[in-house]
């Protein structure tokens, strides 16, 4: 499988300022429908720790993402900010890291449909997909086998889904997914392990289907 270099943060490199401006404790009463102090207070201490112990993890996704790296500075802070607004509709049914994955992921294929990346020529294979999107060479064929593999991927349990995306289509190897999950690398490798199995039975099946006209 085909994998791109990728731009490395030093570890060493102190995380940037928080991307947001905490206003200043007031004593006047707050308006009406407005978010009370203290409660504004711990919503930004909380994004803060968010922020502090997921950077990293966001800057390596969207640069697995595809982001350039003169990029990844401005697209990760817009990641946070996004994060930040959409805080309180998160729910806890997912991971966080899972949840901000996803956000890296939307705001990665909007950086690539924009005029930032649509006139750079393609010389590896991943970019020249990626252009073939962008200038809507996808063929007919190609949108029938991507809601194939869309239709199978939906009977796969969320986080077998979830493993199997990371490692078949984001490119990612089992310890970045372990660390990107908070889960085992043994977990990873069982979840893939049954995610295949599955997912070659739903191929072989739709083959036997088709054959017969059914």
């Amino acid at each position: 499988m085909h994998r791109r270099g990728h731009s490395q943060l030093d570890p060493s490199t102190p995380v940037p300022a928080l991307p947001l401006r905490t206003s200043a404790p007031s004593s006047a009463p707050p308006q009406s429908g407005s978010v009370p102090v203290s409660e504004a207070a711990a919503r930004e201490a909380q994004f803060k720790a968010i922020y502090e112990s997921h950077f990293r993890l966001v800057w390596r996704a969207l640069n697995r993402l595809g982001v350039r790296e003169a990029d990844l500075m401005d697209l990760t802070q817009k990641v946070f900010l996004t994060a930040y607004l959409k805080l309180p509709e998160f729910e806890g049914r997912s991971q966080l890291s899972t949840w901000l994955w996803g956000i890296c992921r939307r705001v990665a294929s909007g950086y690539r449909r924009s005029g930032a990346v649509r006139n750079e020529v393609a010389t590896d294979p991943v970019s020249l997909e990626i252009s073939a999107e962008q200038q809507g060479g996808v063929s007919g064929e190609q949108d029938t086998s991507r809601e194939l593999v869309e239709s199978i991927l939906s009977k796969l349990s969320e986080p077998q889904r979830i493993v199997f995306t990371l490692f078949e289509v984001d490119e990612l190897d089992g310890r970045e997914i372990a660390t990107l999950l908070n889960i085992s690398i043994g977990t990873v490798r069982s979840r893939l392990r049954y995610a295949r199995k599955l997912f070659r039975r739903e191929v072989r099946r739709l083959a036997i289907a088709n054959a017969f006209g059914k």
